[in-house]
């Protein structure tokens, strides 16, 4: 099936459920990030989401929190790679994205307790896993946007 029959069949919910796993997920949304500007994608994609969910009989299965999350990773693994990046490319160079067992990346950024809450499922939720910091003061290899460290810190 070509991209545009997969959005398609997404977005129209004929699309079996069971063709359509983690790694389908983070698939459509490199699609639908490849159409459209970053927000436009968030609004667009967690409808289309929800919709497909409901259609197999599954609306509670939406997870804002999650879904929110891999979105924004996806957004920024794809800008780090630059514009001229084909699918396999950000598969090969994103292999971490793609693990799901023990929370995969998203167990990096937050505790389980938080992923498993209702709230979490409804709401967008920052990430809450402490010894993570944001620093403008290193950059990655590739030298584009700020980089992760762990850090630990003492209380007394």
């Amino acid at each position: 099936m070509n991209d545009a029959e997969f959005v398609a069949q997404f977005e129209n919910g004929t699309l079996p459920a069971e063709n359509f796993h983690h790694r389908d997920h983070i698939r459509m949304v490199w699609l639908y990030l490849a159409r459209y500007p970053l927000l436009d994608t968030l609004e667009k994609f967690s409808a289309a989401l929800r919709r497909f969910a409901g259609a197999h009989g599954k609306p509670d299965l939406y997870h804002q929190t999650i879904t929110w999350s891999y979105l924004f990773l996806i957004n920024e693994r794809r800008e780090r790679l630059g514009a001229n990046q084909d699918w396999q490319t950000f598969v090969e160079a994103n292999s971490d994205l793609f693990e799901w067992n023990d929370g995969g990346i998203l167990a990096q950024y937050y505790r389980p307790e938080t992923l498993q809450s209702e709230f979490a499922r409804k709401v967008f939720v920052l990430p809450d896993r402490s010894g993570l910091a944001v620093t403008s003061a290193t950059r990655p290899p590739d030298g584009r946007g700020p980089s992760v460290r762990r850090v630990t810190t003492q209380t007394q």
